[in-house]
């Protein structure tokens, strides 16, 4: 026959003893702590997959920060001057004749401020026309986004050079696009 199993230390008896103990005096509690946390998992869920949702829990009064409209001008601010700071990098790429990589870069970074502004829009096997055609989009916002899609997606994928002028298009399509009035709901 097999040898007997070792006695079980002392120390291990007497911690399962406290974690049993403690068990037994928070069984109670233990039906209403579960439901709790089902909700919080269930309102998490819905924070990061309804967009909808989240829009509603970031607009409750005591989620607004402190200053309201002047917070609002300074986030405004900083996103002028990203925006300001990616157009001269991309305006850089069309002074040097580029115009296909400046648009791609409006591209990318129409689809980080379409992130940005509304998250959980954006899914990772999301094209950009599926983008453009996003109803959850403000119809400004949409229609700029949609003319660098479709600059970008013509010279990508249909073989043509995108000039000056079509650069032009672009570039003033991604300044509409990241001013915050166009992004406000009707």
């Amino acid at each position: 026959p097999p040898p007997p199993p070792p006695p079980t230390p002392e120390w291990l008896k007497s911690l399962l003893d406290a974690i049993g103990s403690f068990f037994n005096w928070s069984a109670p509690a233990a039906k209403p702590l579960m439901w709790i946390a089902v909700a919080l998992v269930l309102l998490f869920l819905l924070y990061h997959f309804v967009p909808a949702f989240a829009r509603w829990v970031d607009n409750l009064p005591f989620r607004r920060k402190a200053g309201g409209d002047d917070a609002e001008d300074a986030a405004g601010l900083a996103e002028a001057g990203a925006a300001r700071a990616l157009l001269a990098e991309a305006d850089a790429l069309a002074a040097e004749g580029r115009f296909a990589e400046a648009v791609h870069l409006l591209l990318y970074r129409s689809v980080e401020d379409i992130e940005g502004r509304r998250p959980g829009l954006v899914k990772p096997a999301m094209t950009s026309r599926d983008l453009a055609e996003a109803h959850d989009l403000p119809a400004v916002a949409r229609g700029a986004f949609s003319r660098i899609a479709r600059a970008v997606e013509i010279s990508l994928f249909g073989g043509r050079a995108i000039d000056a002028t079509a650069w032009e298009r672009c570039r003033n399509a991604y300044a509409e696009l990241t001013v915050p009035k166009n992004w406000a709901r009707a």
